[in-house]
């Protein structure tokens, strides 16, 4: 007999603005917890410092969280000029310092250079791991590792302001991988200055934008409310808002059950969509399959099963 499965059935994603100090395993505990949830987690990991946008998975939301991991993502950050720290942010010691600032004009020229696609050398302090250890763990070790280069995209970086002329304020897009703090110690060496993040907000990830987040104060209000669970329920966002960037197909209900048993589906008729490639089958407004579409053809690649 299957092991019961502790928890509620609960399906969907939660837009978390994260606070300040709360780390994204936190955050993924926290939000589980309040709703009794069987499964969960997380679309891309904010440091303590960051705030903003942490979508988080619940139940069979947690088979599409590659799609918004691969999505593009949105930073407003501060970065303050003349100190470079050992964690490239305010939360690490000072390891070098500058007289020198830049002025408006100086960071503007130099932004191009980091725009588009390039090689990023990742911070000491990350998640990224160095022959099974956590490269933040080697460094609070006191260990200096060699980190490879990765290749990031930013298709998006802007100044929009400098409060004084020890800080600045910039909005980032980019892709999987990239550094927020590791922007901000580059362009303070090009510059001459060095810098670090004082402040770092994440405001969209994939279709997840902060206009639709939610505070963990929120969360705690509609879990104390006595209504059987329904302000909770009313706070999450479908499975499939992950899925934006794939080709949706509806499907009649015949179709639905052979997808859900992992059977291909010929579509037919002249409104059979022709286009290849990744897709997600949708059935009554009930999230199916995820599918490749070949020659007309459905054929399921994940299955999402609700109680």
């Amino acid at each position: 007999m299957a092991r019961r499965k502790k928890g509620n059935p609960i399906h969907g994603w939660i837009i978390l603005d994260k606070p300040v100090g709360m780390t994204s395993t936190q955050a993924v505990g926290k939000v589980r917890w309040l709703y009794q949830a069987q499964k969960a987690g997380h679309a891309g990991t904010l440091d303590p410092l960051a705030t903003g946008v942490l979508p988080i998975a619940l139940g069979e939301a947690t088979k599409t969280v590659p799609y918004a991991i691969d999505g593009k993502k949105s930073y407003r950050f501060t970065v303050r000029w003349g100190i470079e720290t050992d964690t490239d942010d305010a939360e690490g010691r000072p390891i070098r310092t500058s007289g020198s600032r830049p002025t408006g004009a100086q960071i503007e020229a130099c932004l191009p250079q980091f725009r588009g696609e390039f090689l990023q050398t990742p911070p000491q302090f990350s998640a990224i791991k160095v022959e099974g250890h956590r490269a933040y763990d080697l460094a609070r070790g006191g260990e200096t590792v060699a980190l490879a280069p990765r290749r990031v995209v930013i298709d998006k970086l802007e100044l929009i302001g400098m409060p004084d002329a020890e800080t600045a304020v910039f909005e980032a897009e980019c892709g999987r991988g990239t550094y927020v703090r590791a922007l901000a110690r580059d362009i303070g060496r090009l510059l001459g200055c060095l810098g670090h993040v004082t402040q770092l907000r994440r405001t969209r990830v994939a279709a997840f934008t902060e206009d639709s987040a939610v505070t963990i104060a929120q969360l705690e209000a509609a879990h104390g409310a006595d209504d059987g669970g329904a302000q909770l329920r009313r706070l999450l966002q479908p499975v499939e808002l992950a899925l934006t960037d794939l080709i949706e197909v509806t499907v009649g209900t015949h179709d639905a059950a052979r997808l859900a048993r992992g059977q291909p589906v010929l579509m037919r008729g002249r409104d059979a969509p022709i286009i290849s490639g990744e897709a997600y089958a949708i059935s009554k407004g009930t999230l199916i399959a995820l599918c490749q579409m070949e020659k007309g053809e459905l054929i399921p690649t994940r299955v999402f099963h609700y109680q």
